[in-house]
């Protein structure tokens, strides 16, 4: 363990309202251990480290301005809160970030008062913040009354489609209301699009103290007899390329661009703010992820997530695997089919690193496309290309598919497009918890006509299911795969495509058959080592396919045993569900088949390792041999049914 840094003012702030007793300089001192406190912390844990550093200054000039919880300060995406955790009332938790029972690695309301509205995906600030203001204003309730309301947004968050719709809403509206805009020249991957030109060209803008940043934005929060002089400066710029002119025509006063890490320019452009602004306002703060922490600054994602880490050298604690991840396995499974075929492209947004196309990039650049932080925008693309007589991969989380679901069903489904959706971080994947689970694809995808559904067992099978998203071109398609590393199954030399709806024996067995879909497969063989001890031998089989199912099968297994269990990494309403339909239309239940369907629980399970997340679900080795026993009406001891 590191050492922990020397924190003496710090050590004197329990709740925001203590930074009120420093001085300007004293703050500036409190930000630099506010980050050395973060670096200590994260090193311990791991986390998001790279964004949390590059809002230091702000996080503190914001507690010291304004009079947080009564004004609600609205973090977008908030894996950047970690030194808002600290000045809130959570620095003696801050060495749980992300463990189970520990502080969530995101905001969350009903973890702090402090923490007014949660997230964990991008570009809902401004829609949540102009709640706030309208509410404020129609008198509505809340504990901790209402102030301002602030929206902490990044540059990466603000190419996204829903920041310029709640911008346009707020401009219409003409609400007090404030946007910071943490401009850092990334979000996860390097910049994408037109947002990040044009933020790029208001780098050379003067500083708002500047007459001509006067000119800008800032003719409000002047005092009156500067008022038309400023007024007249900005008629004469009009036609200029001025900073800030978007956001005007939005209805915002730009300030801006400032910088960031300056407390002597932070401070008195909130405090001018606060006192003067009365309609909505963006300021445009320059700040650096990573800012502080050379290891993270020099690296090329500015250390936006670290697995724990030496505060010295910056090297990272991760235990090595023999076994490839299932994202590499997917990104070279998906080069290799593009060798073949000219037609393949690829789609991400935002996560070219998280989904593995950077590799996929490095090879065929013309072919791979970030499309930033627009899902929505992404899916559509991809539809587009596939009329076009391409063939897409739309690689994104499961989590963040979520957001593009509207145009699956639209622009993807009804059409009978062939786009091919990889779906990386399928099922519960750890420390980010609920908001980055993979628990509802299944279910959401499997409901739409002309759906194929294919869930990879291991990381062979995955291999075979890239290539058969490949040749299949009757509609859309999907395949799901977990985070982490594979089971260090032998590995095929290349992928071959199955055939579609038809899934694979594993082991034939007596009494009871077990169906799984998708990873758990593990699980379940080792519940099945567990079973011959005690004299049971189930049959084991891999469905591979959700949609459409095997239904030669489903109805074997049914009609050969007295039990069947379907185990799975989604929630209600996904395979099992569907395989409950099919046998209750063929009569199967009147036969007396004794059915159950293991499945993600009806909760939202929060942050833990990924074995103590399916602990919780249930859906562990022990859970499922337990399942069994009790279907079969073995009596145990000791054991939960």
């Amino acid at each position: 363990m590191s050492e922990r840094p020397q924190t003496p003012l710090l050590d004197r702030v329990n709740v925001p309202a203590d930074l009120k007793q420093f001085s300007d300089a004293e703050l500036v001192r409190l930000a630099d251990e506010v980050r050395e406190e973060t670096i200590s912390a994260v090193s311990e844990t791991g986390g998001h480290l790279g964004a949390g550093l590059g809002v230091v200054e702000l996080t503190v000039a914001l507690h010291a301005v304004f009079d947080a919880p009564r004004d609600k300060i609205v973090w977008d995406v908030s894996h950047q809160c970690y030194p808002h955790k600290i000045l809130t009332g959570r620095r003696d938790r801050i060495r749980t970030l992300r463990q189970k029972d520990g502080l969530s690695g995101f905001t969350k309301r009903s973890e702090s008062p402090y923490d007014p509205f949660g997230a964990a995906h991008s570009s809902t600030s401004i829609s949540a913040a102009l709640g706030f203001a309208v509410s404020r204003d129609l008198g509505g309730a809340c504990d901790t009354g209402h102030g301002d309301a602030i929206a902490v947004i990044g540059d990466g968050a603000m190419s996204a489609g829903m920041a310029f719709e709640a911008m346009n809403n707020a401009g219409h509206l003409g609400k007090r209301l404030i946007v910071i805009l943490n401009d850092n020249e990334m979000s996860i991957a390097p910049p994408t699009g037109a947002m990040s030109s044009y933020l790029s060209r208001l780098y050379a803008e003067a500083p708002f103290q500047d007459f001509k940043a006067a000119a800008k934005g800032a003719v409000s929060m002047l005092p009156g007899p500067f008022r038309e002089g400023a007024k007249r400066a900005k008629e004469m710029l009009k036609g200029m390329t001025v900073g800030g002119t978007l956001f005007e025509e939005l209805g915002f006063s730009y300030l801006g661009p400032i910088d960031g890490h300056d407390l002597g320019q932070l401070l008195p452009v909130l405090r001018t703010v606060r006192q003067r602004a009365t309609g909505p306002i963006l300021i445009h703060a320059l700040t650096r992820k990573g800012k502080g922490y050379s290891h993270a600054e020099d690296a090329a994602d500015r250390g936006h997530a670290r697995a724990k880490f030496d505060v010295v050298t910056g090297q990272q604690k991760k235990a090595p695997s023999n076994a490839p991840s299932y994202t590499k396995v997917f990104a070279r499974s998906l080069i290799a089919q593009a060798a073949e075929d000219p037609r393949i492209c690829a789609v991400t947004a935002a996560m070219p690193d998280g989904t593995g196309l950077d590799l996929f990039a490095e090879r065929y650049p013309s072919r791979c496309f970030d499309v930033g932080i627009a899902e929505q925008h992404g899916v559509t693309f991809s539809a587009g290309l596939a009329a076009g007589g391409m063939r897409p991969f739309c690689a994104m989380y499961s989590t963040f598919l979520q957001r593009g679901y509207d145009q699956v069903v639209h622009d993807v489904a009804i059409q009978r497009l062939p786009v091919r959706f990889a779906i990386d971080r399928a099922g519960l994947v750890g420390a980010d918890g609920a908001t980055h689970a993979g628990s509802y694809d299944v279910a959401y995808l499997a409901n739409l006509p002309g759906f194929t559904v294919m869930a990879a067992a291991d990381e062979a099978e995955l291999v075979h299911m890239v290539a058969t998203a490949a040749a299949h071109d009757e509609g859309p398609i999907a395949f799901r795969y977990p985070r982490g590393e594979g089971s260090g199954v032998e590995m095929p030399e290349r992928g071959q495509p199955l055939e579609i709806g038809r899934g694979r024996m594993i082991r034939e067995g007596g009494r009871v058959a077990i169906l799984s879909f998708g990873t758990r497969l593990q699980e379940v063989m080792q519940a099945v080592e567990a079973l011959q001890a005690r004299g049971i031998s189930p049959s084991v089989a891999d469905a591979r396919f959700a949609k459409p199912l095997d239904r030669e099968l489903i109805l074997r297994l049914a009609a050969e045993h007295e039990a069947l269990i379907t185990v799975e990494e989604g929630a209600v309403g996904g395979f099992g569900s569907h395989v409950a339909h099919l046998l209750a239309e063929e009569g199967v239940f009147d036969k007396g088949l004794k059915y159950r369907s293991m499945v993600l629980p009806d909760i939202f399970i929060d942050q833990a390792s990924p074995a103590d997340m399916y602990a919780v679900a249930g859906l562990n080795a022990e859970h499922i041999e337990a399942k069994v026993l009790l279907v079969l009406g073995v009596e145990t001891v000791g054991k939960r049914a």
